[in-house]
């Protein structure tokens, strides 16, 4: 019964800290924005690979920005890419927009960085976006993520981002990314953790990442947009976790896909995140209501059940405004088991699988060819 109670405190501390950090984040939307008038040039660096279920609409919504002054730049390895057909369309149906389509990637492990370092070099603005080719906006998106900015002690704004589902598979994913893994970036944030980043939108300035060792020395990792926030906020600036929440595609048909996703993600924290992962499971509530459950522990399991859905209600309801996330938050807790499922099978090998591709990560996070 100790060793219970030594588990679940933390489990609840945790889930309480995750309600706070919302409120706090909902908190912040409500005060008026800073540096509103701070509109310099804006890059968007746009790496594609292959298409989503929404790709075109998401295209469309980065080029309508009510910006002064940006361009975006898509980057595809060959011509034949469809996403790269994709974007000669959108050059036909907005031919004022200011788009370009450059083909090339360096031979580097990570594919996707391989072609933001071919895209880096005709990037005109000092402030640059790299997004996820899936990621859909509206028109203040670059406004809100570059204000930031102009306070020197930020080096990188990242998005919480909204997954939006097109098969019951990927609703479950959808949820488990609205209910876990967002409040977790809000806990981070909470306790003070410096680097963190998401390829939902990672905005920063192209000398902070000159300084950090450009796009080359993210060549060899996965992770990439970790290891982009990591070493910005290594030159002493911080991370900060925009206001602004973008939506991204989910379109996994099978449930085979949504494992192979989720552990992909999981062992590529494992390997970022080191020893700090094996303290993963104490915020899966759910496992630790159910471990109560069975041991007739009722009252520590109904206040732990209590607080993981009112925590993924908050994240997932009200801060990414997720109308499944509203109505499902109670199955947040069968979430967490099998979350918990995906952190053991994470142990066990060094592969995973992205699209067509299958990799080795080595103990440092990098790629192994």
């Amino acid at each position: 019964m100790h060793l219970f109670w030594i588990v679940f405190l933390p489990a609840a501390v945790y889930q309480l800290l995750a309600i706070v950090a919302a409120l706090g984040h909902l908190a912040k939307r409500l005060r008026p924005t800073a540096h509103a008038k701070f509109c310099p040039g804006v890059s968007v660096l746009k790496p594609l690979y292959g298409i989503d279920p929404d790709t075109h609409n998401a295209f469309v919504s980065q080029i309508q920005q009510d910006y002064p002054e940006f361009e975006i730049l898509f980057g595809a390895r060959d011509e034949n890419d469809p996403a790269a057909s994709e974007v000669r369309r959108l050059r036909q149906e907005f031919p004022r927009a200011p788009v370009r389509l450059i083909i090339g990637a360096e031979p580097v492990p990570n594919g996707k960085v391989g072609v933001l370092m071919n895209l880096a070099p005709h990037a005109r603005y000092p402030i640059w976006v790299v997004n996820d080719s899936d990621i859909k906006v509206g028109p203040d998106y670059l406004s809100r993520v570059v204000a930031p900015l102009a306070d020197p002690s930020i080096g990188v704004v990242t998005c919480p981002y909204r997954a939006r589902a097109h098969t019951l598979a990927a609703a479950w994913e959808s949820l488990g990314i609205a209910t876990d893994f967002m409040p977790s970036t809000l806990v981070a944030q909470q306790v003070g953790v410096r680097e963190f980043g998401f390829g939902s939108t990672l905005a920063f300035r192209a000398g902070d990442l000159e300084c950090a060792g450009g796009f080359a020395a993210l060549a060899g990792h996965l992770a990439d947009d970790y290891q982009l926030a990591r070493r910005i906020t290594a030159l002493g600036k911080r991370a900060l976790l925009s206001t602004y929440t973008v939506e991204t595609s989910l379109g996994d048909a099978t449930w085979s896909g949504v494992w192979q996703h989720q552990l992909r993600w999981a062992r590529t924290i494992r390997f970022s995140k080191g020893r700090g992962y094996a303290g993963l499971p104490l915020t899966h509530a759910g496992l630790w209501a159910l471990a109560a459950i069975l041991t007739g522990a009722w009252w520590p399991a109904f206040l732990l059940l209590v607080l993981r859905c009112v925590s993924a209600l908050l994240t997932g309801g009200f801060i990414l405004q997720s109308r499944l996330a509203a109505t499902c938050c109670w199955l947040a807790p069968v979430w967490d088991l099998y979350a918990f499922s995906v952190w053991a099978a994470s142990y066990g090998g060094r592969t995973v699988r992205w699209r067509s591709r299958v990799f080795s990560i080595g103990s440092d996070g990098r790629i192994q060819m």
